[in-house]
């Protein structure tokens, strides 16, 4: 029988969908799919919801509990991934990543781990866990005030990111202490760009957001959003082949109004429940969410060689992101358990049975005596 828990499955349906977008985004490689559902936004302010939850009951109890699911599932890739480099000719005289010593970046991501050429499509996706890692590690600080000042809180990130593009910009010597090394600024300018979006789920979790006035948040959201487009097509010109992606202070401004919008949204998901194969989807890619997000594009890569063998061809493209899906399934498999071990759970090889929310997911969650006040300030302003 289904026991019920605290979860939102509208939280865990937002989760889902940007993992779908995600991988498809990387298979099909369509601009306009950044645009149609801005799926890192939202994994931040998701993130970012559930680590305000967290520190309700405890800060530090919080960061421990985040770091404890985020590195097995990393650790577990680079016992796999570190010993191929090496084994594919991966030497201190690798221009890409030579420096040795970061290899301990493969054990705590506060900078992006290196690798070599032949591993690319494996580690160009980690900048999400060092960037994740850094807000849950930032958290207790901007919880601290946003109880007090939490329109600042979310407009500091914007701030920073400001500096950073002007900081790179030629001939602002002024800013040199911006002229950090590659590792460092990458960092930078991830948490600048997601963290409005991470401390919007602090919104979205102390009820601010539901009790902020419907028309200042949609002009809000709107504004920024449109602020985005707007940057995009003034820096590339072409409305039709901008990819978000490539314009930082438009992800920023653009993912800001996207998360106001779906996270204000509380969408009854009983129905759920009765689409017995949809449900157990979203279950999946819940449980293994950081999982899939690491190998989803090694299952890419390799399914073109692979496909090849197969005659995928004949179905086009989809052919080939059917052969992916297969891979990842099987990867999924045979690594997800690591992710149940770091959340204390027992360990399953697909993990399809969970428990559905006690509560429907439009109840917003009362926020703790000492956040009213600072969650009242974020909606008079």
């Amino acid at each position: 029988m289904t026991q019920t828990t605290g979860r939102d499955r509208y939280l865990d349906a937002l989760r889902a969908i940007a993992i779908v977008r995600v991988v498809t985004y990387h298979m099909f490689a369509v601009p306009w799919l950044s645009w149609a559902f801005p799926a890192m936004g939202v994994m931040f302010a998701l993130g970012g919801s559930l680590m305000a939850a967290s520190m309700q009951r405890s800060a530090a109890r919080a960061v421990r509990g985040r770091i404890r699911r985020l590195l097995p599932p990393l650790w577990a890739m680079g016992l796999i991934v570190v010993p191929a480099m090496f084994w594919h000719g991966w030497t201190a005289a690798d221009g890409n990543g030579r420096d040795l010593a970061a290899l301990v970046f493969w054990v705590v991501p506060l900078a992006e781990p290196p690798g070599n050429a032949w591993a690319a499509n494996v580690t160009v996706v980690l900048w999400y866990l060092v960037t994740y890692l850094w807000l849950v590690l930032l958290s207790p600080a901007a919880w601290w005030l946003f109880r007090r000042r939490p329109l600042l809180t979310v407009l500091l990130p914007l701030a920073l990111l400001a500096l950073l593009k002007l900081g790179s910009s030629p001939g602002l010597t002024r800013l040199d202490p911006f002229a950090l090394n590659g590792r460092a600024a990458a960092m930078l300018l991830h948490v600048a760009t997601y963290g409005a979006c991470w401390c919007t789920g602090f919104a979205h979790r102390t009820g601010a957001l539901h009790r902020m006035r419907l028309p200042l948040l949609l002009t809000a959201a709107a504004a920024c959003i449109a602020a985005g487009v707007a940057w995009a097509l003034i820096h590339h010109g072409d409305a039709s082949a901008a990819d978000l992606n490539n314009f930082p202070a438009a992800q920023a401004l653009y993912c800001l109004g996207f998360v106001l919008l779906v996270l204000r949204a509380a969408p009854a998901m009983s129905w759920l429940r009765r689409a017995r194969p949809l449900d157990a989807l979203v279950t999946v890619l819940n449980a293994r969410a950081i999982t899939v997000y690491l190998w989803h594009n090694a299952a890419i890569a390799v399914c073109f060689p692979i496909g090849d063998r197969l005659q995928a061809w004949r179905a086009g493209q989809f052919g080939y992101f059917a052969v992916a899906l297969v891979l990842l399934t099987l990867v999924v498999a045979a690594l997800g358990w690591v992710e149940d071990l770091a959340a204390k759970r027992r360990p399953a090889l697909l993990p399809i049975h969970h428990p559905h929310a006690a509560q429907p997911s439009h109840v917003a969650p009362p926020p703790p005596p000492e956040s009213q006040q600072a969650a009242a300030g974020y909606r008079d302003r």
